[in-house]
C-alpha cells in the first residue's frame, strides 16, 4: 500500500478469518464441481486447506463396510508409506471413534491424548505438545462413510472450534459431491441395464415371423440372419434334414432389401442331371430334343432377388463348374446359347451333406465349396432346442385343425411327455407329420398319447414294461444264443463254443445251467 504523502509502502492489513474461510470454501466447491472423478479432487482439496488454514497435515479416510476397516485415501504432508500405515478399525483411535460415533473430535495437544495412536508415525520427533488434531465425520445421510482430519500447530490465539465448524462444512461439501457422483454412477448403470434390455427386446422383435422358436440355440441363428440379410453375400445353410433351412432362406430374403423381388427355389437333388442345367440357366429353342421354345432359367427369374439352391451337395461335377462361374463372374449362358447374361441374384445354398468330406473324396469341387462357404449358418437340430418343441407342436395343432376342420383344444400331459422325451431324428418335419396325424385321428378335441405314432410310444404309456428283472432278461438272452449256436453246429459243443467266443468248459457249464439238451440238435435227431 502506498501512502499519499511520502509514497512509502505500508504493511498490508491482515486478512480477516471470514474472508479466508470464504476463499477456501469457494476454491473447494470449484474443485469439486470441476473434476468428475472424486479421487482426483481429494488432493487439491487438502492442498487448499493447507494454504488457507495453515494446516500442517491433513487426511481423508474412508470406511470399507465389507471389511470394517478405515484407510487413508488421500493425504497432505504424509509420505506414501506413512499413508499406507494409516489403517484403523471402527472405534479404534480418534479417527475410528469419529467414524463410529459420527461426531467430531478435537485434541488440543495430541501428546496429552492417550486415544491418539499416531498410526502413521508422521508426528515422531516433533514437539507433540504443540500439535492440535481436528477430526470430523464425512456423512451420507445419517451414516458416516469416512473422516476428514487436520493437524495444525497449537496456539492459544487459534479457535479450534472455529476450525471444527469449517472442517464440517468442507466434509459436507465432500459428502455432497460423493452423493452426486453416486447418483450419476447409478444413473449410468441404469442406462447400461436399460440398453441391454432394449437390445434383448430388439433381438426378440427381429425374430423372423416365419420361424418359431425361442431357444438359445436359435437366437444365434436370428443374430446371423440380421447380420447378413442387408448384404448381398452368398449364404450357406448347414443342418440336418427337416430343421427348416428353407424357412431360414425365406427369412434372409424377406428381411433384406430384395424382399419385393423374386424368391426362386431349386431342389438340386430332385432334378435329373440332364435337366438341372436347363432349369438353372435356361435354354434356347432347339438346344436339345424337346426344346421347342426359348426358356428362361431360375437365375434369370431371380434377377434382383434371391435364388435358393437346396441340396447343393447333390450337384453333378459338370453343373458344379458352371455354378462356380456364376459365383465368380456373375454371368452365364443359356444351354445352346451364346449370349452372356449377367445375374444380380443373391445365392443362398443349403445342404445336409458333409461337404468337407465330399471335397476330400473328390465329389465336390474345393473352389466351389470356398465360394459357397462365405457366410455359413448352422441350423441346430430339434433335439438341441427342446424348449421349442411345444411351441412348434401348438403351431402345428392350430395349423392342421384349421386345415382339416377339427377343433383340437389341447395336448394331453402324457402326449406332451412323449413329445419332449423323443429324440426327433427327422427334426421339425417329423414333428409336423406326427401332429398332423394326431389331429386327424383325434375324436375328442384332445391329442392323447395313443394318437402319436408307435415310434413315440413309451413303455409306461403302453403298459409294455419288460417283465422280470435284468438278470432274468440276460439269462433269457444267453439261453437263446446257446440254442442258436447249437442248432447251427448240429449239436457240436466245441464248434458252438468257438462261434460264441467262449471255451468248451464254459460252454458245458452254461448248457447245464440252462438245462439245454445239446444232443437233440445232432443230425441224427433230425433224420
Amino acid at each position: 500500500m502506498i501512502t499519499p504523502t511520502t509514497g512509502a509502502r505500508l504493511p498490508a492489513p491482515p486478512v480477516r478469518r471470514e474472508v479466508r474461510e470464504l476463499a477456501l470454501l469457494f476454491e473447494i466447491s470449484q474443485t469439486l464441481d470441476r473434476v468428475l472423478d472424486l479421487r482426483d479432487t481429494i488432493g487439491p482439496v487438502l492442498g487448499a486447506m493447507a494454504r488457507h488454514m495453515g494446516m500442517v497435515r491433513g487426511t481423508i479416510a474412508l470406511l470399507n463396510r465389507e471389511t470394517g476397516e478405515i484407510t487413508i485415501e488421500a493425504a497432505y504432508g504424509l509420505s506414501a508409506s506413512q499413508q499406507e500405515r494409516g489403517r484403523y478399525r471402527l472405534g479404534e483411535g480418534v479417527t475410528g471413534k469419529v467414524v463410529q460415533s459420527g461426531r467430531p473430535a478435537v485434541v488440543p495437544r495430541i501428546r496429552e491424548e492417550p486415544l491418539f495412536l499416531n498410526r502413521t508415525g508422521a508426528r515422531r520427533g516433533l514437539r507433540k505438545k504443540d500439535i492440535s488434531f481436528i477430526c470430523v465425520p464425512i456423512k451420507l445421510g445419517n451414516q458416516a462413510i469416512g473422516a476428514l482430519s487436520a493437524d495444525r500447530l497449537f496456539s492459544d490465539e487459534t479457535s479450534l472450534q472455529e476450525d471444527v465448524r469449517l472442517l464440517q462444512i468442507i466434509a459436507s461439501l465432500i459428502a455432497q459431491a460423493v452423493r452426486l457422483r453416486q447418483s450419476a454412477a447409478e444413473e449410468r448403470q441404469r442406462l447400461v441395464e436399460e440398453n441391454l434390455r432394449l437390445q434383448e427386446e430388439l433381438k426378440d422383435r427381429f425374430r423372423p415371423a416365419n420361424i418359431i422358436g425361442n431357444a438359445k440355440a436359435m437366437q444365434a441363428v436370428y443374430d446371423l440372419i440380421a447380420q447378413v440379410a442387408k448384404t448381398s453375400t452368398t449364404v450357406l445353410l448347414r443342418g440336418e434334414s427337416g430343421v427348416g433351412k428353407e424357412l431360414v432362406a425365406h427369412a434372409i430374403h424377406y428381411s433384406s432389401d430384395r424382399a419385393r423381388k423374386p424368391f426362386v427355389k431349386v431342389n438340386c437333388a430332385a432334378l435329373p442331371e440332364t435337366l438341372i442345367e436347363s432349369e438353372l440357366f435356361g435354354h434356347e429353342k432347339g438346344a436339345f430334343t424337346g426344346a421347342i421354345a426359348q426358356r428362361k432359367g431360375r437365375f434369370e427369374l431371380a434377377q434382383g432377388g434371391t435364388i435358393f439352391l437346396d441340396e447343393i451337395g447333390d450337384l453333378s461335377a459338370h453343373t458344379q463348374i458352371r455354378l462356380l462361374r456364376v459365383l465368380q463372374e456373375r454371368e452365364f449362358e443359356r444351354v445352346g446359347g451364346t449370349e452372356t447374361i449377367r445375374t444380380g441374384a443373391r445365392i443362398v445354398a443349403a445342404t445336409n451333406r458333409d461337404l468337407e468330406r465330399l471335397v476330400e473324396e473328390g465329389r465336390f469341387r474345393q473352389d466351389l465349396y470356398y465360394r459357397l462357404n462365405v457366410f455359413p449358418v448352422h441350423i441346430p437340430p430339434l433335439r438341441d432346442r427342446k424348449a421349442d418343441i411345444l411351441l412348434l407342436a401348438d403351431h402345428f395343432v392350430e395349423k392342421y385343425s384349421r386345415l382339416h376342420h377339427k377343433d383340437i383344444k389341447r395336448i394331453s400331459t402324457p402326449a406332451i411327455d412323449m413329445l419332449m422325451s423323443y429324440h426327433w431324428p427327422g427334426n421339425i418335419r417329423e414333428l409336423e407329420n406326427c401332429i398332423e396325424r394326431a389331429v386327424l385321428v383325434s375324436g375328442d378335441e384332445v391329442i392323447h398319447g395313443h394318437h402319436l405314432p408307435p415310434t413315440l410310444q413309451t413303455a409306461e404309456a403302453t403298459g409294455t414294461q419288460p417283465a422280470g428283472d435284468l438278470r432274468a432278461a440276460l439269462d433269457n438272452l444267453e439261453r437263446e444264443m446257446l440254442l442258436d449256436a447249437l442248432k447251427s453246429s448240429r449239436g457240436n459243443m466245441a464248434k458252438a463254443a468257438r462261434a460264441l467266443g467262449i471255451t468248451e468248459r464254459l460252454m458245458g457249464l452254461r448248457v447245464r445251467k440252462h438245462g439245454v439238451d445239446y444232443r437233440r440238435f445232432r443230425t441224427t435227431a433230425y433224420a
